[in-house]
């Protein structure tokens, strides 16, 4: 499974203009969040609440191209993974080793 939360994230702040008035003008509520392993970013200045333009750019984020195909890669790598882990385990190769009485491997 894969997670990536804002912590995975570089998240900046910019004071945005536009619609919300003096708030937007001298108040830092735009933000971008960059994902730097897929080099995904997404902006937002839409809200005059800081708060919601970084669920919003998060969102945007995760939507984008770059992640996606981020996505894709990492998933790939894990099948790699996973599918050597069952050749390992098939019977031939599989070695079970137990404790003897007095406590030898056998």
């Amino acid at each position: 499974m894969l997670s990536v939360t804002l912590d995975d994230c570089v998240v900046q702040t910019f004071r945005a203009g536009g619609k919300g008035g003096q708030n937007q003008n001298k108040r830092d509520t735009g933000v971008r969040v960059i994902h730097e392993p897929s080099g995904a970013r997404g902006e937002a200045r839409d809200e005059r609440s800081q708060l919601q333009n970084k669920k919003l750019a998060f969102r945007r984020m995760a939507e984008s191209s770059e992640f996606a195909s981020w996505v894709k890669k990492q998933a790939g790598s894990d099948a790699l993974l996973a599918a050597q882990v069952e050749r390992e385990l098939w019977p031939d190769r599989l070695k079970v080793e137990t404790k003897d009485e007095e406590g030898n491997w056998v």
